[in-house]
């Protein structure tokens, strides 16, 4: 009778401690799952490779650029999915920035009304798809967090409450019309590049805006396509007039036309579209897109793109933010690096043209070809490859695709003003223009 009870206490005992070990692994892969601390970039980023399709524009209009009028009944509209299995509690804050993107001395008292952070509870699990995820829906304003000063905001979406644990991080703008931009579109006056460049030549009109010093309160940044590895910044006009400032210095605001972008889609999983080569389905679907010759060359083909943007569009669904599933989409470059000393890279809207370990490309010296695999939701997408370092730093955007002033592009014009003893630079004007209709193009 003793020795049973003591193989009863044994076998208790054996269960207890391998529950408790089934409980702590468990634990532990569940806290390997979790955010890890990261640095701050004050840019649009995303931290862990499991935070997908990471969508921000103003909600009149899909993939429109992140820009809402104080005061105004527009939103930002933010989406993404989360590849992590279980909900999670995640949180996000706004943090008001200058015209470069560094944060102000501000307090968030000072620039948003209500409180400074708040839970997204907004959120659904994937249906019906290979690849489980989660989808997050957030607006700005909302009852909770409203900023109430013009200028740059970048949005922090982190884990827990603990801002340290960031999942992704992304820009957007509020701006409190002030001054006017009237801008243009011409060829460059460097006269060996005007084939290749598109130069923006601009006026500011501040009739009602008292303007004391312009060398030192104004500034303005352009980008291209909403790149900011390729912006300029303009704070010197050529020509100060009556309530006008002229910014056409010969030597600025030059840029690469560059090429239009390539494209795929993959808004069905059941039949092929015009990109893809073949399409199969294992664990999870795989689309092995065509390859993609090299475009360096000295004549401009005219195709239709949308300069750089992505859509999620499921033709298999009704839902495609959480009906959408995702495929391993294999590119292919069909070119020999064009220098010893650098990197090919896939770059878009949809990674934020992020150059890293994700969308940096492997070379096969035997094919003499690129080749990369991303992970991606079913979309139409537009990507582009470009030549970087190990770090990301652009060494040759048009490598791959060259540069021509036919080329069609938006340009977005932001203008700050700083006002003598102020604190931030306000947002006082935005122009977003496109050289088709500038350049006087059908």
């Amino acid at each position: 009778m003793i020795k049973k009870s003591i193989l009863y206490i044994m076998a208790a005992m054996f269960f207890c401690q391998a529950g408790y070990a089934q409980k702590k692994a468990k634990k532990q892969r569940q806290e390997s799952n979790d955010a890890p601390y990261s640095e701050l970039v004050y840019g649009d980023h995303t931290y862990i490779p499991q935070i997908k399709s990471v969508e921000l524009y103003n909600s009149e209009k899909v993939q429109s650029f992140p820009i809402m009028y104080l005061g105004s009944t527009e939103k930002i509209q933010l989406k993404f999915d989360d590849l992590r299995s279980g909900n999670r509690n995640i949180y996000y804050t706004l943090v008001h920035c200058d015209a470069l993107w560094n944060p102000t001395s501000l307090s968030p008292i000072e620039y948003l009304v209500s409180f400074s952070e708040d839970r997204i509870n907004d959120y659904k699990l994937s249906f019906n798809t290979y690849q489980n995820y989660t989808h997050y829906n957030l607006t700005i304003p909302n009852d909770m967090v409203q900023p109430k000063l013009s200028g740059n905001y970048l949005l922090k979406i982190y884990e827990d409450g603990d801002q340290n644990r960031l999942l992704l991080t992304k820009r957007f703008y509020v701006v409190s019309p002030k001054v006017k931009i009237e801008p243009q579109i011409v060829q460059s006056n460097v006269i060996p590049e005007r084939n290749k460049r598109q130069k923006i030549n601009f006026n500011i009109n501040h009739t009602g805006l008292n303007i004391q010093n312009p060398y030192q309160e104004i500034r303005t940044i352009i980008l291209q396509n909403e790149r900011y590895d390729l912006q300029k910044i303009t704070d010197k006009p050529v020509f100060v007039r009556n309530n006008m400032l002229i910014y056409n210095d010969i030597k600025t605001n030059d840029f690469n036309g560059g090429n239009e972008f390539r494209r795929f889609d993959t808004r069905s999983m059941r039949f092929k579209s015009q990109t893809t080569a073949n399409l199969y389905q294992d664990s999870l679907y795989s689309i092995l897109l065509y390859a993609d010759p090299n475009w360096n060359t000295s004549k401009y083909t005219s195709q239709f793109d949308e300069n750089g943007n992505f859509y999620i569009i499921n033709q298999d669904g009704s839902q495609p933010d959480y009906d959408g599933d995702y495929a391993w989409v294999y590119f292919t470059l069909l070119s020999a690096p064009p220098s010893e000393n650098g990197f090919a890279y896939i770059v878009g809207k949809f990674n934020n043209y992020q150059k890293d370990e994700e969308s940096r490309m492997i070379y096969d010296p035997v094919k003499k070809q690129f080749h990369k695999k991303m992970l991606l939701k079913q979309s139409v997408t537009d990507y582009h490859y470009t030549w970087a370092d190990k770090d990301g730093k652009l060494l040759d955007d048009n490598a791959f695709d060259g540069s021509f002033y036919e080329t069609e592009n938006n340009y977005q014009l932001l203008v700050y003003y700083k006002q003598p003893g102020s604190r931030y630079e306000e947002l006082v004007a935005f122009s977003q223009i496109n050289t088709n209709n500038l350049m006087g193009k059908n």
